[in-house]
């Protein structure tokens, strides 16, 4: 029998939050938001916003539905470990891409701090071409279709995004003890050439993760979404579609 339009049920999709990484926007996702906009509707809070993973944890849920899935990339993973303490009975699915549990060992918070005060007295210059060998394998560093997101990033949060950020990174905290409580299902994406946050540190996620699987891209540096974006998009698919 036909149903009458006073009956009829409209279909919502599920949300996924999409976290980007240090000097990374939305645009950083496109072909995933793309490529997933029939199964999920896809939000990606302004991170560089603020200058704690605490206060970037908050800003996302409050831009969330009650339940959402959660993907997070290289510093989004470390503001999605947050949102796990903060709110994790409203996360169906947890992404962790080319991202650590580690805290900053002293040098990298050194480093940082060093990139701060460059910034602060005005040597801001975004993404210099010299640093992509070590954000991208070696065969992507001349695609402009690649490097050209990067770079334009960057100079759209500018420098007083940038400080904010690397101060949230550098007071994050270990989530290495969380991992053993995360039940939804999860899945670990990391290039094998990323030469940020080596495949080691996804491995050891994965090991620590009951309910994970880990994918390891091909010729893929630190910039998966952009360098591998099919490979990630199918991923996540997989991952949202899964129904264990």
């Amino acid at each position: 029998m036909a149903q009458s339009p006073g009956t009829a049920q409209s279909t919502v999709k599920p949300t996924l939050v999409l976290l980007p990484g240090l000097l990374n926007t939305r645009r950083l996702f496109e072909h995933q938001i793309e490529a997933l906009s029939d199964i999920v509707d896809c939000v990606v809070p302004e991170l560089w916003h603020h200058d704690s993973i605490a206060a970037m944890a908050k800003a996302a849920v409050d831009a969330a539905p009650p339940r959402f899935a959660l993907a997070g990339f290289s510093m989004g993973g470390y503001v999605a470990f947050e949102i796990m303490r903060q709110a994790g009975a409203r996360i169906d699915r947890l992404a962790l891409l080319n991202t650590q549990a580690n805290p900053d060992p002293p040098e990298s918070t050194a480093r940082r701090r060093g990139f701060i005060e460059q910034t602060r007295i005005g040597r801001f210059h975004g993404v210099q071409p010299s640093l992509l060998p070590q954000l991208l394998h070696p065969s992507h560093i001349a695609n402009e279709l690649i490097t050209q997101p990067i770079l334009e990033m960057a100079a759209e949060i500018g420098a007083e995004g940038f400080v904010r950020e690397q101060e949230a990174i550098m007071g994050r905290p270990d989530s290495r003890p969380l991992l053993v409580d995360i039940a939804v299902p999860t899945v670990v994406i990391v290039g094998r050439q990323d030469a940020s946050i080596p495949l080691r540190r996804a491995e050891e996620m994965a090991a620590d993760i009951a309910t994970s699987r880990l994918v390891v891209l091909e010729e893929c540096g630190h910039m998966s979404p952009l360098e591998r974006p099919a490979e990630v998009s199918s991923t996540l698919r997989a991952w949202l579609t899964d129904h264990p």
